[in-house]
């Protein structure tokens, strides 16, 4: 079994009081994986675990996302919003089928976002993407997009038709890698211009080609957008690392910190980390 880093060396960089950490899954017992998604993640690392990270790191608030392992079924993330209480928000899985009576339930239960994830066991494609946009806007969620970022010149037009306020996932997921004046970070930006486009920092392990310990080409881009538009930057955790697995692949969270952080300027980190998220998950 996998062993999780929930603790260790302080991060150099101190997160702003009230910091969120919009990217990251829990898992409950009691809520088995669903057909078409992957398995369960080995030890189920839930609100214990996430709790001593949370410490570790300086994180304060948390938006929960639903995982790929439990596809349609929202019950896992209602319970760990539950366990969690007023500090999380949540990110859903809902389509055109999904009631205004599911809806407000999953308000209620303090969903604030839809998710799109059209890579390899993900439970919506961009295909849904116009139906999961109405149902969110209706209830002025804001929708989390993920894909492989290599084709989005191909996406571009339909993403900017979006109405609901919405996330451009994972640093964009260029697996491809970018080089300096890519047409895909101008277009990036026009999107950000929309006044509807957040651009997340998470999961820069999952993309980068150059690796780590720095990540500079996903580094190189981050911090274009971040100068270019630090008011419509959120940032994640990414925990607990879901595609990670072996144990001595898993990444030192304090370590990814202070160097995804480091790419925001500090001028700008409470702006990222507190206030960006609290206005797009309703915080208050």
């Amino acid at each position: 079994m996998i062993e999780r880093k929930l603790t260790g060396r302080k991060p150099v960089i101190n997160l702003p009081n009230g910091t969120i950490d919009t990217q990251m899954h829990m898992y409950l017992p009691g809520f088995p994986a669903q057909e078409g998604g992957p398995p369960l993640p080995p030890g189920l690392p839930g609100p214990d675990e996430y709790r001593q990270v949370m410490d570790w790191l300086g994180i304060d608030r948390v938006v929960i996302t639903q995982g790929n392992a439990h596809q349609f079924d929202n019950g896992n993330l209602v319970a760990a919003l539950r366990e969690m209480g007023s500090v999380s928000r949540g990110i859903a899985v809902v389509t055109a089928e999904t009631d205004d009576t599911e809806m407000k339930a999953l308000h209620d239960a303090g969903v604030r976002g839809a998710r799109i994830m059209d890579l390899p066991g993900g439970a919506t494609p961009l295909s849904r993407l116009m139906e999961i946009d109405e149902r969110a806007h209706a209830f002025g969620w804001c929708v989390a997009v993920q894909f492989d970022g290599t084709h989005l010149l191909d996406h571009a037009e339909r993403l900017a038709t979006i109405r609901s306020r919405w996330i451009l996932d994972h640093h964009g997921k260029f697996f491809d890698g970018l080089k300096p004046n890519d047409p895909r970070i101008d277009t990036v930006k026009r999107l950000i211009d929309t006044g509807r486009c957040w651009f997340k920092f998470a999961g820069c392990y999952e993309s980068s080609k150059s690796g780590p310990p720095d990540y500079e080409d996903v580094g190189k881009v981050a911090r274009e957008i971040a100068a270019y538009a630090p008011e419509r930057i959120v940032w994640g955790t990414n925990w607990p690392h879901n595609l990670i697995q072996e144990t001595e692949d898993y990444p030192d969270d304090a370590a990814i910190l202070d160097t995804v952080v480091g790419w925001i300027p500090e001028k700008h980190r409470r702006t990222v980390l507190v206030d960006n998220p609290a206005g797009l998950f309703d915080f208050g």
